[in-house]
């Protein structure tokens, strides 16, 4: 690959050669955790030490509920341990295949503006493991030394129960049994809990009876399908493993009709009523977009006739969202009606806290343009640089609409890295048919920690060729003999694979460079949250 080592360091000094290569390599597995270790190293090391799905994979059929799926009874004999924290605060359960965290945020956030305290439980994290555990009035993630404290506090408990479950006990067990307790202890008004996988047998899949206000499903795709029960109707089975009886149940959307009548075929069964986010009587749509201070915003309007009035349950005119995209538009048409649920149930929400909550939200890796200060100290000057953790076709599908509706058809060039378990040729399509592509560059970074799950980038190279192929789209890719010759200044798709990191972001920056002419450059990183996380810790450090 000698030119592609021309092309990392054309029009570079050393200097910012340099800075660039330290700041996107270093150590991957250093970046990712160096941090926490350092504030909680003896928490640390004993989650290390456990299973963690994260790292390794989902078994077949895990999160079914079947005789291979996770024991939900060890969750709950662990939780008795800890004096049950789980029966001890209201909450709100999310399930869905995308879509949760945004979901969830908007939420919290929404509640937050209204005064209450809440708790938040998510993953995966982007900076540190304590965004996945938020709580009080104003969020952000829980300090470390109440993570520290907690541990000391309930090791013993920890390690009578790994012992009693022969070594069974996982990583997102315990991390999901310390949330329940922070919540507990910090006596918050209600949690907003985002299941890990599926739902049915997920860890967080504990939650009955009066504590849980709602349950909100957002969305049904194929992701983890051999986990799920290998359909898309086994997966939304297990989805709707959180609708409990008697308890609402909001459905986000849109679904196909044999999947909708799965969700709602299980609320009846489970007396369940029903909000849908994506029927008639919920209208949404982006007006424009506009940039403020340098950062863009979508102007959106939202109104609600769930309850059928002639009056609307709730009119949002001219919001004003940092969240971009369609799909976050009806991210937050879901956490409306999951309001609308609480409100059914005697909570008080004002409009204007659903306002002030959806306005606010901004979440790290989830279309994320960077200011032109951090490009530039990425050594990325004169482009946009977007970051987005999409892994799945629909995430793709997303991410293309939204640079389509925000960036006004721009020159684009794409640094991929994702997971072994992800459909990367449907991945692919979804880019290569729906925007012109200057250059893809296919790499790697770990996955949680750890490199067993990451895709080899020229397997994902492949896979792309592949994708191009029964597109009938002509690419260049550098197997071809005529590579390094054309490669500067071919028209074809580009499509590379090169395992370092940083050498693909600077080879696709300087293609970009050379290609987009008089157009908007826009380097877009994705596949993974963690090659996001990638990204943002270097900036952090």
């Amino acid at each position: 690959m000698k030119l592609l080592r021309i092309i990392c360091s054309f029009s570079y000094g050393p200097r910012s050669s340099l800075f660039c290569h330290k700041r996107l390599v270093g150590s991957r597995r250093m970046l990712s955790v160096a941090s926490d270790h350092s504030a909680m190293p003896e928490f640390m090391d004993y989650l290390d030490s456990l299973k963690n799905y994260e790292k390794s994979g989902v078994p077949k059929d895990a999160g079914t509920d079947s005789d291979d799926g996770f024991d939900l009874g060890r969750m709950r004999r662990l939780l008795g341990r800890l004096g049950n924290p789980h029966s001890r605060f209201k909450a709100v359960h999310i399930a869905g295949t995308k879509g949760k965290g945004s979901t969830a945020a908007f939420l919290a956030n929404i509640l937050q503006a209204e005064g209450y305290s809440v708790g938040c439980y998510t993953s995966p994290h982007i900076l540190t493991i304590r965004e996945r555990i938020s709580v009080g009035k104003y969020g952000g993630p829980v300090p470390a030394d109440r993570l520290n404290r907690l541990f000391r506090e309930i090791k013993t408990i920890l390690d009578e129960s790994i012992r009693t479950e022969n070594g069974h006990l996982s990583h997102f067990e315990v991390f999901t049994s310390m949330a329940f307790t922070v919540f507990a202890e910090e006596s918050v008004d209600i949690a907003i809990i985002e299941a890990g996988l599926g739902g049915a047998r997920d860890a967080t899949n504990v939650i009955y009876g009066s504590e849980l206000v709602a349950s909100i499903i957002t969305s049904i795709g194929e992701e983890h399908l051999d986990a799920l029960g290998g359909s898309l109707e086994s997966i939304a089975v297990a989805k709707s493993g959180i609708i409990k009886q008697g308890r609402p149940v909001v459905l986000g959307g849109p679904f196909l009709p044999k999947i909708e009548r799965i969700l709602r075929e299980k609320a009846l069964a489970m007396n369940s009523p029903v909000l849908s986010a994506s029927d008639a009587s919920t209208r949404t749509s982006i007006k424009r977009v506009e940039v403020v201070n340098g950062r863009l915003y979508q102007l959106c309007d939202m109104v609600f006739h769930v309850h059928g009035d002639s009056q609307p349950d709730v009119e949002l005119l001219d919001l004003k969202m940092s969240m971009l995209g369609r799909h976050q538009l009806q991210n937050a048409a879901t956490a409306t009606c999951a309001v609308l649920c609480l409100r059914d149930s005697g909570w008080i929400v004002s409009d204007s806290s659903i306002r002030i909550g959806l306005e606010q939200t901004y979440m790290l890796g989830r279309n994320q343009l960077l200011t032109s200060s951090q490009a530039s100290a990425l050594g990325l000057n004169a482009v946009t640089v977007l970051l987005d953790g999409a892994h799945t076709k629909d995430s793709a599908k997303a991410l293309v609409d939204t640079i389509r509706l925000t960036l006004s058809n721009p020159a684009v060039a794409l640094v991929v890295a994702m997971a072994m378990d992800k459909d990367h040729v449907a991945f692919a399509k979804e880019f290569l048919s729906g925007t012109r592509v200057e250059a893809v560059f296919l790499t790697e970074v770990s996955i949680a920690g750890a490199s067993s799950r990451s895709t080899s980038s020229t397997l994902l190279r492949d896979r792309w060729i592949h994708a191009s192929e029964e597109l009938g789209i002509s690419v260049l890719h550098d197997g071809k003999p005529e590579y390094s010759e054309a490669v500067m200044n071919d028209d074809r798709v580009v499509i590379v694979s090169n395992s370092s990191f940083a050498n693909s972001v600077q080879a696709a920056y300087q293609i970009l460079k050379r290609r987009a002419g008089n157009k908007r450059a826009v380097l877009v990183i994705t596949g993974s949250l963690h090659v996001v996380s990638s990204v943002l810790h270097c900036l952090d450090n």
